[in-house]
């Protein structure tokens, strides 16, 4: 599918944009592989690592379209990963969220369709399903704009959907390398906010392909929720010290004890697949004879029941303690 493709990731200088990146090219031919970001110095150090003939490097921010337009010349799929997505930074510094995860998102996907791409898909988090946080309240307002992009596109313009998943296990500002970083330093006691939190958990690995397979089953609009385990944040820090002695530190300006991924006010509008779910489009599409319950790769999706919640807290996967510590060491 990317072979001899051009493919642009915004973010591209992320956990998950190197992943993405090696995973590309280990499995395919691609014709450019353009990074997107607004860090030289990150820039510098991927090139280091991914100097593929393939390979451009664009500085440029995704606030900035025309930028963004040059960047988009002759791409055929776009990941859109970039975005502030620090909550407690996103609650001191608002406006700044707000230009990045809403302007910047229009401005990809105002290229995309300038450029005529053929798919986009956005990256989004549980935390834009019933949002408390402005993160969250921007990235479901991304995730609308991407879905209803779809119309402004028409019928032979760009497709866009979206992809949402839970925490990422050692992606950069997640909680495991900090608690390593602690562990390193000598710390007995790990803090935790809330004894009883819980978060959906995915790996790197994990999240690429996912996005992957969605370029392959999207027909434009739907917002992609992968069937993934739950995790408990005492038996994370078990699983990394062996015992379960912590410090209680207080929920962050925020913050969730629980992530939703699939909120009960769209049941009506979500589909379960063998290994997904997809929330399909509210609004009305110029092409109404889509048909989200069988996607492009002919697999078939059923409704979800009146009042289902897709939930971290009621999950019915939690990883053990062991598994936790497995995945840990596979993180490394």
């Amino acid at each position: 599918m990317f072979d001899n493709k051009s493919i642009l990731i915004t973010g591209g200088t992320g956990s998950f944009g190197k992943r993405f990146v090696s995973h590309i090219l280990s499995n395919y031919k691609p014709k450019k592989v353009i990074i997107y970001s607004r860090d030289e110095l990150k820039q510098f150090e991927m090139q280091q690592k991914y100097d593929h003939p393939s390979m451009r490097y664009f500085i440029g921010d995704v606030r900035d379209a025309h930028r963004l337009s040059s960047a988009m010349r002759g791409v055929d799929y776009v990941i859109h990963a970039a975005a502030l997505k620090q909550v407690p930074a996103a609650e001191y510094n608002p406006n700044e969220c707000i230009k990045t995860n809403i302007n910047g998102a229009q401005n990809v996907i105002d290229a995309a369709i300038e450029a005529n791409v053929h798919r986009v898909i956005a990256l989004s988090t549980d935390k834009a399903a019933n949002p408390v946080n402005l993160y969250g309240a921007t990235k479901l307002v991304s995730d609308k704009l991407f879905v209803a992009a779809n119309n402004i596109a028409g019928a032979t313009g760009p497709r866009f959907a979206v992809v949402r998943y839970g925490n990422v296990v050692g992606s950069r500002g997640s909680v495991v390398p900090f608690y390593r970083q602690l562990l390193s330093e000598g710390r007995k006691v790990l803090p935790v906010t809330h004894d009883e939190m819980t978060r959906f958990w995915i790996t790197l690995d994990e999240g690429v392909q996912f996005v992957l397979t969605n370029f392959q089953r999207m027909q434009g609009g739907e917002i992609f929720v992968p069937k993934i385990p739950s995790i408990g944040i005492v038996d994370l820090v078990e699983a990394m010290t062996g015992g379960r002695e912590y410090e209680l530190i207080g929920i962050r300006p925020g913050e969730k004890l629980h992530e939703v991924m699939v909120p009960e006010e769209l049941a009506h509008h979500t589909l379960e697949f063998h290994d997904h779910f997809v929330i399909k489009p509210a609004i009305k599409f110029f092409d109404k004879t889509i048909n989200y319950a069988i996607n492009k790769l002919d697999e078939k999706g059923v409704k979800v029941a009146d009042k289902f919640e897709y939930h971290s807290g009621t999950n019915t996967h939690f990883l053990s303690i062991d598994e936790l510590r497995d995945l840990d060491k596979s993180t490394l």
